[in-house]
């Protein structure tokens, strides 16, 4: 119902404020806009799709997605098999049986949910998906109202939407390519506020699930990644650019090829029949993204028209006169962009980073902190839409509001690090 009411309200609000604009303000090419235009048109100022182009977008991203969703099931029903999933599942449910007490010890969903994490982590967010709809799938198993959004689901999409990631690589790569003169000055920033976001993720959801997260099992495990967290920066912030591109690729495509390895192997030493197996996957994997079409073109059309009608630019010129009303400082206006449309669309606030930083500059306050607010969260709306979709879940309960919550938690540490970090 939650996710019913917010969607309606990106309508409702779209639409009056193109009404008024139109009728009032004499902007009468902004209903054409919102319905047939494309981002490419030169007389496009806002460089928006409308929701025409919007739909064939949202029907080319799952076309695209199932490729990259045969591919990582068909090796997720090989580990399955060859009991791989078992055994992650045996290692980590020390701690996720502390996090997530609904799923029982040894569930495949805990050893979906480690390589969901881990590819997050990694920043392959191409195998991130897969591994999250699968964990989906096996949570909806455990889930007694397959209508209704499980506890377990709810921690697990609040966890994944917080975005946690190692090395930001493709926000640095922009930077190079737009001259910053030290592409990598975000690095470590963004790590702290991706895993204050996580964290702040994680407790929300525990005080409203009644989880005790100070137990000791949930404490060493959070202090253990923070130390392993806190030596990686150190190492890295030793790097050049270059070497922490080529580290960074190493590390994640490297790991991601031991993982295939690994899975194959395990498959032949149990004598299973891998091909099969994979082959059985990966037709999940097409039946999965066929089946998110529906939800995912509802959600971006409405994101199409909140953006096409004006309203974000609105939204950022109320909280600049409030500022400056109350005597605060507003640079960090320039960059909040990219922090309103990152929950909304991926893409969209990709390229708010960039147009930010082309504006302002990438060394800029308002470029840097957009860099930040853009490695410091996930696409929260388009998440909810993919994976409780997935799953045919249309009660989602809190989690949109743990969610956004999050992502506040997020976006107010992002802005607090680039002050501390830039002044």
């Amino acid at each position: 119902m939650a996710l019913s009411r917010i969607w309606s309200a990106f309508i409702i609000i779209a639409i009056a404020v193109a009404s008024i604009k139109c009728f009032f303000f004499g902007e009468t090419e902004i209903f054409n806009l919102m319905i047939i235009g494309k981002a490419s048109d030169p007389g496009n100022v806002l460089k928006v799709d409308g929701i025409i182009e919007t739909c064939w977008t949202a029907v080319n991203i799952c076309l695209k997605l199932i490729g990259i969703m045969a591919l990582f099931m068909g090796f997720m029903t090989i580990a399955e098999k060859a009991g791989g999933i078992r055994l992650l599942s045996r290692i980590i449910s020390p701690f996720f049986s502390k996090l997530f007490p609904d799923v029982p010890k040894g569930h495949p969903a805990t050893g979906h949910m480690v390589m969901n994490f881990s590819a997050n982590l990694l920043g392959l967010d191409n195998a991130a998906t897969p591994f999250g709809l699968k964990t989906m799938e096996s949570l909806q198993e455990l889930n007694p109202n397959k209508d209704t959004a499980s506890n377990a689901q709810i921690m697990f999409l609040c966890l994944h939407a917080s975005g946690l990631t190692m090395i930001p690589v493709s926000i640095i790569a922009v930077r190079a390519s737009l001259n910053s003169a030290n592409p990598t000055d975000i690095f470590i920033p963004c790590m702290i506020a991706t895993f204050v976001a996580t964290m702040a993720a994680m407790f929300i959801v525990s005080f409203k699930q009644k989880i005790n997260v100070f137990q000791p099992v949930i404490l060493a495990w959070v202090l253990g990644l923070s130390s392993i967290i806190g030596l990686l920066v150190l190492y890295l912030t030793s790097l050049s650019t270059a070497g922490l591109q080529q580290f960074s690729g190493i590390l994640s495509n490297g790991l991601l090829l031991l993982i295939f390895l690994l899975i194959v192997l395990g498959g032949l030493y149990k004598n299973i029949n891998v091909y099969d197996a994979f082959v059985e996957g990966a037709k999940g994997g097409f039946d999965t993204a066929i089946r998110i079409i529906p939800y995912l073109v509802g959600m971006l059309v409405a994101i199409s028209l909140l953006r096409t009608s004006g309203t974000f630019d609105i939204v950022i010129n109320g909280i600049k006169h409030v500022c400056t009303a109350i005597g605060l400082d507003s640079r960090f206006i320039d960059g909040i962009p990219t922090a309103l449309i990152r929950p909304l669309s991926g893409s969209g606030a990709r390229g708010m980073m960039i147009d930010t930083m082309n504006t302002h500059g990438p060394d800029s306050f308002a470029g840097r902190l957009s860099s930040i607010l853009q490695g410091s969260s996930d696409t929260t709306f388009y998440v909810i839409a993919v994976y409780f979709g997935a799953v045919n879940v249309t009660n989602t309960r809190y989690a949109i509001g743990a969610m956004l919550l999050a992502d506040l938690v997020g976006v107010c540490t992002a802005i607090g690090l680039c002050y501390l970090f830039f002044g």
